[in-house]
Formats: C-alpha cells, structure tokens, sequence
C-alpha cells in the first residue's frame, strides 16, 4: 500500500493539515479546563473565610458573582473547542467515505467478485464512523481530560500540599500497566464485532435482492431465521466486548475511589493536625473529585481508540488493495480512434479459474463492420467482448484497437471509445433521462430523447406520467425488462463511441423492436464498429462477420449465407429458432 492510501497516513496528514484549527479548539478546551478548577479554590477561600467568621454580606455576593463567571466562560470556551473539534472529525468522515468510493472505483472486478456489497457497506459506514468518533469525540474528551488532570493537579500542587497530592496518586501508578495489558483485548473484541456486522450486513443485502424468489418460494422464516441467525453471533461478540470493556472502564473508576479514600484519612488527619485548614481540606476534596471524572473519561477514550484501532486496520486491508488492470507505466493516447479492432487469442482464463475460459479466438472488425457473436450459454460470448475495455485482462498482444494493444493505452482513453450494454441493462435509482445520460452528463434533453427514439424508447416514455424526468426507482424497478435494455441501449447510443457491444442486450425485446433497432443501428453506426452478442440469431443475421463459440473455441465463422451453407452448428440453431418462431406465430 503506498503512504497516502493508508488511513493512518491519511490521518496523520490530515490532522497536519488541520493543525491551527485542532490548536485552537485545544487551547479553547484547555483554557475551560483551567477556568473550571478556579470553583475549589474559591469555594475553599470562601469556606476559610466562613471557619474564621470573617464572612458578611458583600464577600457573599463577591464570591456568589465569582462563580457565575466562573462557570460561564469555562462552559463557553468548552463549547468553542467541542464544535470546533466535531466540525474537523465529519470533515475527516467525508475525506475518508471520499477516498474509500474513489478507491472501489478503481479496483478491477475480479476484486468484487471475491468481496460481497454489504462487507464494503459495513466498512463505509460503521468502520469509518468509529474512526471519526475517536478523532472528533474521543479528542474532545481526551482534550478536556487531560488537561483537566493537569490543571487539578497543578491547583493541588500550588495550592494545598504536594504531600497529601502525592499520597493520594499512589493508586493511579497501576493504570499505565493495566492499559498496556488489557487494550488489546479489547481491539481483538471489537475486530470481531465488526466481521459480524459485515456479515449481518451480507445476508440482509442478499435477502433483499432476492425477496421476490423468497416470498415466490413461501421461504420467509427460513430467511428469518437466518437472518436470527447472525444477529445472535452479533449480540454474542458484542457482549464479549462489552464485558472487556466493562472491566477496562470499571479499573481506572476503582483507582480514583482508592486515592479518593486515601486522600479523605490522610487529608483529614492533617487537617485534624492542623498542616492544612478547613478550607484547603474542603477545596482539596472537590479537586480529588475533579480527578476521578477525567480518569474515567481517559478510560472511555482508551476503550474508543482501541475500537477505532480495528477499524482502522480493517480500512488498511481495504484501502492496500491495488487494482489488478491498471495503466500500463508507458501508455499512451490515441488522438483520434477510428475503431479498428484485431483480435489473436492464443487462450484466457480466469485469475480463480481451473481451465481456458478461451483458446485460439481471431478475427478483425475494421471501422463500420458489424461483428456478430453467437454461441450456446457458457460458450464464452461474454468473456470475449469483457476482454476489450479491459474489464478483464487479455495477455499482451491479444487485443489490438487502431494498430495498438490496448493494454498500452490508457485505460480511461480505452473505454471513452467503448460503449458497452451488457445484458441486465443495468440502470440507476434515478430518472429515465438520468439514466440515458449517465455517459453524457452534458446531453441536452433533445439529445436525450434522440437515443431514446433510436433505441424505440421514445413512445414508452411519452406515456410516462413525467415523460423522460420519471424515476425509475431501484435498479429500474418500474421498468419491464424490454424497456430497462431500450435505456441501456438509448445511453450506449448517446455516447457516440467509435466501438459498440451489445452484450445480448436484446434478448428482452420482441422480434418487430429487435428489428428497428436494428435497422437503426445500421444507419447510425454505418463508420463505427458494432459487436452484437446474441442468443436470437435473427439478431446478428446481418453481421458482416459471425462468429459461432462453442467451449470457448471458434467452431465458426463467416457470414449469414455462409454458415448456413456449411449445414453446421449455426445452421442447426438456426432451423430450430426458425422452427419455434413460426409455432409461436401459429
């Protein structure tokens, strides 16, 4: 992992970064601090004044004012620095939520197809979200803690008797080792936690993208119990660290009510001695009261950073991965791509597959040709066509566009000049014209509903209540499955890029909309390279190369004409859909 994707390093600069505001929001805290431990030492002045029955009416009110100051500025400078601080810990949140999105993005693939959406959602929300409780809250409290300690320490020290502060510390000498030793637990409890959650938040992802199969299937309580299920190992390993946590924050409490019992007999001894007055000894009681909140709040602090500590590693696993198909160190730019595409295969396979994918695959798609794929499921159609934006990654030499392996050109060049539709048609939780222009975010609403009447939209949307604005909902739920692979169809169009796939994205469509749309892609990409996947053969018929996939090899190839002279696979396939399509008619 390089040092700026690290979140430590991202956390570390960022603090640098902020550095005069975290300065003023401490000092801010540390001057409330040193406001607030004035209450004591004035009570004590006014308890001395009362032993010794010098008090009357106007050093009542004196002392009476005193302690409102007192309290209002210690509470304003503590809320200038607590607001100061909580604005800098959401920042930190946005930069590193920012950082992890723009990270997934560049990730390849392959890396989604071994990680689930709900472990990535998990690490987004509740992982990036202890991080900034830690810096923002746990700052404010460590902030206000420590100085605090320091501040009551220093009034003891100055103002009553080093000894009896001494004595009374002796308890807290146990804390540092009792952190050193019990911390880590507490980090290992809370990791778990967080795998848990992760995988809580698999199942209910899972669940919810298939709670039509389920409630098709009547399998609701097994979904439930399932879900039952994690949530128990949940509640089980939180418990475990709630019990850690317990422990650890109980300690230090224990220690401040140790000194605190050491401090009232030998405090009281020397006042009974008359080594220090009433006064001091009532002022001394409040500040050793003063003492054991920060303790405990150092405590909590603790607790919260080990919490984070996980957390942070997770987002370091997370942020470590680099992308398998990246820009090559020399890649370089084609000015202009006119869409010439040459493929030589030798063979492909999966980084996790067991065998070729692929073997032996050539052909040439000059500028303007309509290349045809057709082949039965798993024949490796989709593989072939994922190979030229680089989805996956072809070995070098494979894959040549305009002259040059693509795995020399820059990769965001490479897929400007592709528009790809695969076959789910896959549209966002926005509006139709939202989702037409997602490559084109500049289009025009007239541009819009161009691709639309190209890709045969057009008339679905007019009668949409809201024509081409309306929302769609999640995945283009309100959309049937025709018209979700139109709009896939309609963005690809809009981009205008020099290559074309249509990864079967017609498959959904009925015979007469297949046919102009394809009669429109012919006008449209007349100069352009157009690769048609497909199923239907009615679809590739016109192609002017066909190439027939069978196991991952080139069982075929030629045109229309051709392949059904040589009376093989293709020509088979074709007699039979030929054969259902005039029953469905009949």
């Amino acid at each position: 992992m390089s040092p700026i994707e690290d979140p430590r390093f991202l956390l570390r600069q960022f603090l640098w970064n902020k550095r005069y505001a975290y300065a003023l929001s401490i000092l801010s805290i540390i001057a409330s601090e040193f406001v607030a431990v004035q209450f004591p030492n004035i009570l004590g002045q006014f308890t001395n004044l009362l032993d010794k029955g010098r008090m009357n009416s106007a050093l009542i009110v004196h002392y009476a004012l005193l302690l409102l100051i007192v309290g209002v500025v210690a509470v304003l400078l503590f809320g200038i620095g607590q607001f100061r601080n909580g604005q800098i810990g959401r920042r930190f949140e946005y930069d590193l939520r920012f950082r992890l999105f723009a990270h997934w993005e560049l990730l390849s693939t392959s890396y989604f197809r071994k990680r689930s959406i709900g472990d990535l959602l998990n690490h987004a929300m509740n992982d990036v979200r202890a991080v900034r409780e830690a810096l923002s809250g746990g700052m404010n409290i460590l902030t206000n803690a420590v100085f605090l300690l320091i501040a009551t320490l220093f009034m003891t020290f100055r103002t009553i008797s080093v000894e009896l502060t001494l004595v009374s510390m002796i308890p807290m000498l146990f804390v540092p080792v009792f952190i050193i030793r019990f911390g880590p637990r507490i980090r290992d409890a809370s990791r778990q936690v967080q795998e848990s959650l992760s995988d809580m938040a698999d199942l209910t992802e899972e669940s919810l993208a298939a709670v039509r199969l389920v409630k098709a299937t009547a399998n609701e309580r097994v979904e439930a119990r399932r879900f039952g299920e994690r949530v128990e190992e949940i509640v089980r390993r939180q418990m475990a660290m709630i019990g850690r946590s317990a422990v650890f924050q109980s300690f230090i409490p224990l220690m401040g009510s140790l000194s605190f019992a050491i401090a009232l007999s030998y405090g009281g001894y020397l006042t009974l001695k008359g080594t220090i007055n009433l006064g001091d000894f009532v002022a001394f009681t409040m500040y050793l009261g003063m003492i054991i909140t920060p303790l405990q709040q150092i405590g909590f602090v603790i607790n919260n950073y080990q919490r984070a500590s996980a957390s942070l590693t997770r987002l370091s696993i997370l942020l470590g991965e680099v992308p398998e198909i990246a820009d090559a160190p020399n890649a370089v730019s084609l000015p202009q791509v006119n869409g010439d595409l040459r493929v030589s295969l030798p063979a492909f396979q999966y980084p996790d597959g067991q065998h070729h994918a692929l073997e032996d695959i050539s052909f040439e798609a000059p500028a303007g040709a309509t290349i045809g794929i057709v082949g039965r499921t798993g024949s490796g159609k989709t593989t072939l066509v994922n190979l030229l934006p680089r989805i996956f990654e072809a070995p070098k030499g494979s894959v040549y566009l305009d002259g040059v392996d693509i795995r020399q050109l820059r990769l965001a060049d490479l897929r400007r000049a592709i528009a790809y539709v695969p076959q789910d048609g896959f549209l966002f939780s926005a509006t139709i014209a939202d989702n037409i222009a997602f490559s084109r975010a500049d289009a025009t609403d007239e541009e819009i509903m161009a691709a639309a009447q190209d890709a045969c939209l057009a008339e679905d949307i007019s009668r949409f209540t809201d024509g081409m604005h309306t929302q769609i909902g999640e995945r283009g739920v309100t959309l049937s499955g025709g018209q979700k692979q139109r709009a896939a169809i309609a963005r690809a169009l809009l981009k205008q890029a020099p290559v074309l796939i249509l990864d079967d994205s017609l498959s959904a469509v009925d015979m007469a909309t297949e046919k102009q749309i394809l009669g429109r892609l012919r006008e449209l990409r007349a100069q352009k390279t157009t690769i048609i996947v497909a199923h239907r053969l009615s679809a590739v018929r016109h192609a002017d190369l066909i190439l027939v996939l069978e196991d991952g090899r080139l069982a075929e190839r030629g045109t229309h004409e051709e392949l059904l002279a040589q009376a093989g696979l293709y020509a088979t396939t074709y007699q039979l859909q030929q054969t259902e399509s005039e029953e469905v008619s009949a």
